[in-house]
């Protein structure tokens, strides 16, 4: 399958963030960062240039369009793929890296075109937050996994049980690979296009966008166990009033907040 790449040049980080969110949500399924610029890719299938014409024209910015093949991307995409260290409390390598040395926990991740590999702010701070999560026995959701990142590391923190899910084929290929690469056992990858599990769980792990976690907010609190904890990412700080709106609605009150280049994180409780 052909793909669609977009490179925006001379863009601020601030633009590049924005980009990321709402590409996010018209299915671009990887990014790629440098200081040159932004690159983000599509199937060729799935392309929509009126909505990106409309985007660039409303930001004052510029982009470029190549067509890619499949595995040219993916050969692009390992190439620039390079390990990340969360606070020495993760560690985040492909295959072809070294091992770590002195991080607590080392997660090796096949850099496809699933989202979620550590690099961008949002999975970064996901994992942030995680450190500060009792996982011990616990029954995990991880609702749009990607790359199986967050549920790898919380069977690794020693929860009893997680469920992840992803609406996204690829995803749930390159998630299933991944946790097989990490020789995890307690965790279960299904497709879905929403949260509804009709269970509780004992921590709700969501690193997706505004839209999709106001969208299942209501089945994201019905689904979260007393004194369980919700932690929520794919936020920009403009999305902060309407999510913080939403939570108060639904009597949960913010834990710990995090912020990084423009993007918010933060763990919900009652």
């Amino acid at each position: 399958m052909d793909y669609i790449q977009l490179f925006f040049e001379n863009i601020s980080y601030e633009q590049a963030s924005i980009l990321i969110a709402k590409l996010s949500e018209a299915g671009y399924e990887g990014f790629e960062e440098n200081e040159d610029g932004l690159k983000a890719f599509i199937p060729s299938d799935s392309f929509d240039e009126m909505l990106v014409n409309e985007l660039a024209k409303e930001m004052n910015i510029h982009f470029s369009k190549t067509v890619v093949q499949e595995t040219n991307w993916n050969e692009i995409w390992e190439s620039n793929f390079h390990p990340v260290v969360v606070d020495e409390f993760v560690g985040i390598r492909a295959g072809f890296h070294d091992p770590f040395k002195n991080v607590e926990h080392e997660i090796v991740i096949t850099p496809k075109m699933s989202f979620g590999t550590g690099h961008h702010a949002t999975t970064y701070m996901m994992i942030a937050q995680m450190k500060e999560i009792d996982f011990t026995g616990k029954s995990v959701f991880d609702f749009g996994t990607g790359t199986g990142i967050l549920a790898i590391l919380a069977e690794k923190l020693g929860a009893s049980e997680i469920f992840a899910i992803d609406h996204d084929d690829w995803s749930i290929e390159n998630a299933k690979e991944n946790i097989s690469n990490n020789h995890c056992s307690d965790i279960i990858v299904e497709k879905a296009d929403t949260a509804l599990k009709n269970r509780v769980f004992d921590v709700i792990l969501a690193n997706i966008n505004k839209n999709v976690i106001l969208d299942n907010f209501s089945l994201l609190t019905k689904q979260l166990a007393p004194g369980g904890v919700l932690v929520l990412s794919g936020l920009l700080k403009d999305d902060e009033t309407d999510i913080q709106r939403k939570t108060g609605e639904y009597g949960l009150k913010s834990v710990i907040r995090l912020e990084r280049h423009n993007w918010l994180c933060l763990s919900l409780s009652y």
